[in-house]
């Protein structure tokens, strides 16, 4: 092995890493200590960093946040601004990460990468394109795909795109070298009307022009949802977001160098199964379930989705080919697989339906949040939402430098003491939940035409926030609301808490 260069992009990654590596340990044993002994759900509790109020938008002046006092932020890239080639932003803003960090004389230099979860619609005229046709008897092509931001400092500085030609891209997950893995959420196959067939993850890099629109076949064809990638292994473990038909998937693969495009060399895909349980059912966990998991493999990545067996549980309609090679196999079931990340050794997997519904249906609840250990091969679960308030089916999941875990909801506008709103919550270390953020987007046509925006007017506070990351430092936490289509930067206190 050569003796390693240090640049400063390793050095800010590198020494933040540190530092959040040693907080992370003590909050995972603290979290593990902490664990409630009768509860089988968590509960909503006052948060570290207080009460939430409006806060005026630092670009265009608009209450479009609440927050807790001291944090500022600033909006960027709104569905319909100029890009750097001056097409339009696309809408549907959903899930993304930060590729690259840099200290550049006093500031540092962040690339995002984010995901637009658009159908047959206007194209986004990427250097990497995947799927060029319009099929037969449509007006417009696949319109996904992904854009890549650049913030220094505390401003907003470009915003070009990098993918194009695919479908419903919903969320993804950064690599380990610096580059972001976009998934597609459908399995739909335009083959047969001139096009292509979609439900694959992409691979796109910093450099735009360097993003292949490769489809990564092996990481299998299904609704995906996120992706995270274990730095020690280079394996990448997905999500798949089919209601009650879908399970927990890992990708080993042949090339290991953990370099750009190293994935697109194919490789090989497993789906957990409960040791000792064949189709263990996890719709209804409890706080604390803990299950010893293994990997079978699967033949067929690429394989058609079709009809559920006969001895399903509530056997209707399609599946995913995996999930059914996998299910044939005694693969786990879950509710909903959403938003996955990776710190400090563990992976944090978030099934945004668990629980018991109306009228008693299972996986079709709340949401919770799943630990998955690789080394000791465990899964268990951290947090159960036992009612609305506690959490509105949590979809992206990330865990900031400290150690503190945030969620983005994608259900309901919650109504609380502060009124109607979807919200950004983050976990305690007891597993409790508490409001960090909250929508407060409601635009008339005056604010937008001050604001010189290009979305309709509305209520927006019903919107999904997406996409949470953080600096590697820790300083500053980017999400989006996917309607009508707003990236946010937010800095402030966080030392006030565990975020």
């Amino acid at each position: 092995m050569k003796a390693p260069v240090v640049s400063r992009r390793v050095f800010l990654v590198s020494s933040a890493g540190i530092a959040a590596g040693t907080v992370a340990a003590v909050l995972v044993k603290l979290r593990s200590r902490r664990m409630p002994a009768s509860a089988s759900s968590s509960a909503i509790v006052p948060g570290p960093y207080g009460l939430l109020r409006p806060v005026a938008d630092l670009t265009t002046s608009l209450p479009l946040l609440m927050l807790p006092e001291g944090f500022e932020y600033r909006s960027y890239s709104w569905t319909g601004d100029p890009m750097t080639n001056g097409q339009p932003t696309p809408n549907l803003h959903d899930g993304m990460g930060v590729i690259f960090a840099e200290r550049r004389d006093a500031e540092n230099e962040l690339v995002l990468v984010r995901n637009h979860e658009c159908d047959l619609t206007r194209p986004i005229n990427a250097p990497g394109r995947y799927d060029t046709a319009i099929p037969d008897g449509e007006s417009m092509p696949p319109g996904g795909g992904t854009t890549n931001l650049t913030f220094r400092g505390r401003r907003w500085i470009s915003v070009e795109p990098s993918l194009g030609g695919t479908l419903v891209n919903c969320s993804g997950g950064v690599t380990p070298w610096g580059t972001w893995l976009s998934c597609e959420e459908t399995w739909i196959d335009y083959t047969a009307r001139g096009g292509r067939r979609h439900g694959y993850v992409f691979e796109v890099r910093r450099n735009p022009v360097e993003t292949t629109g490769k489809a990564i076949v092996d990481m299998g064809r299904m609704e995906h949802e996120a992706v995270a990638v274990d730095p020690d292994t280079n394996y990448a473990y997905l999500t798949e977001d089919e209601p009650n038909r879908c399970t927990f998937y890992r990708f080993i693969p042949n090339d290991r160098s953990g370099t750009p495009g190293s994935y697109e060399a194919g490789g090989r895909l497993q789906a957990a199964r409960v040791v000792g349980q064949k189709n263990a059912d996890l719709l209804t966990p409890s706080l604390g379930d803990l299950h010893q998991l293994e990997w079978i493999d699967l033949q067929n990545p690429d394989a058609q989705p079709g009809a559920l067996p006969a001895d399903f549980p509530n056997a209707r309609g399609k599946a995913s080919g995996p999930f059914l090679e996998a299910w044939s196999k005694g693969a786990l079931r879950i509710s909903r697989g959403e938003g996955i990340c990776y710190h400090a050794g563990k992976f944090y997997v978030v099934d945004s339906t668990a629980g018991t519904g109306l009228f008693g249906r299972r996986g079709d609840g709340e949401g919770a949040v799943w630990e998955y250990d690789p080394k000791a091969e465990t899964l268990r679960a951290i947090f159960v939402a036992g009612s609305q308030l506690v959490a509105d089916n949590p979809d992206n999941v990330t865990v900031s430098p400290r150690g503190g875990i945030l969620l983005c909801e994608d259900g309901e506008p919650v109504t609380d003491q502060y009124g109607p709103g979807t919200r950004v919550l983050g976990l305690t270390a007891e597993n409790q939940s508490y409001t960090f953020a909250k929508n407060n987007v409601w635009l008339d046509q005056s604010k937008i035409l001050a604001a010189g925006k290009y979305v309709k007017p509305g209520d927006y506070r019903d919107g999904e926030f997406s996409g949470a990351c953080f600096d590697p430092a820790g300083e500053v936490l980017f999400f989006n609301i996917q309607y009508p289509g707003i990236t946010f930067a937010i800095w402030g206190p966080w030392a006030k808490g565990n975020l």
